[in-house]
């Protein structure tokens, strides 16, 4: 009976383990957040329809491991003639005129343990895309991407297949074809071709994000 009973806790406990382990994780707990923002900023609006560069608002991303958030002085750029009374944008002319930081709920977030620089793979041809997905079609930013260690992982096996030209990391929705068989092969040609050239070190060892 003692063995028995041994062999079921053991058993469980491993289930357990092996459960929390694998859904606990940022693929389960975190894709799809959408939190409900101090401001009902509209990205599909900017970003989509209007076409604001996406470094318009977070222009330090070129030259930073973060991606800042815009403070009230941006915002205030245009909205001190678009929009200039509208009662939605109190908290930013408030927060213009005190000089305060506007409460912008975070979102995308990798855990403590977890280094990533967006300056390194936005200048070598990384597309926010790849794991904001098209934050150009949301009115409210949601998690898109699972931003799990096999996500990431994924990536730096095969740079080649996401990596795109400089200038065109901020275009969401470009493709090199519209038709789906060319857009293929023009990715995987041209990608090994990037990835050589730009000499894109696809570091997998632990220390590469975990420092």
């Amino acid at each position: 009976m003692p063995l028995v009973l041994a062999i079921v806790a053991a058993l469980t406990g491993g289930a357990v383990t092996a459960g929390v382990t694998y859904y606990l994780t940022p693929k389960y707990t975190r894709a799809g957040y959408q939190p409900v923002q101090p401001v009902p900023f509209s990205h599909n609006i900017h970003a989509g329809q209007l076409g604001m560069d996406c470094r318009f608002c977070h222009n330090g991303v070129e030259k930073s491991w973060f991606a800042n958030l815009p403070g009230a002085s941006t915002c205030m750029n245009c909205h001190n003639q678009v929009l200039k009374d509208d009662p939605r944008l109190q908290i930013v002319r408030d927060s213009a005129a005190n000089n305060t930081p506007i409460p912008w709920v975070q979102i995308h977030k990798v855990p403590d343990y977890v280094y990533f620089n967006h300056s390194v793979h936005v200048r070598r041809g990384m597309s926010c895309v790849e794991c904001h997905g098209r934050v150009d079609q949301m009115d409210e930013v949601k998690h898109a991407k699972p931003f799990s260690m096999s996500f990431c992982l994924d990536c730096h096996r095969n740079p080649a297949a996401a990596i795109r030209p400089v200038d065109k990391v901020t275009s969401l929705g470009w493709q090199w074809s519209t038709n789906a068989a060319e857009n293929a092969k023009l990715q995987d040609v041209n990608g090994k071709k990037f990835v050589h050239d730009w000499k894109v070190e696809s570091l997998q060892s632990c220390s590469a994000c975990h420092r």
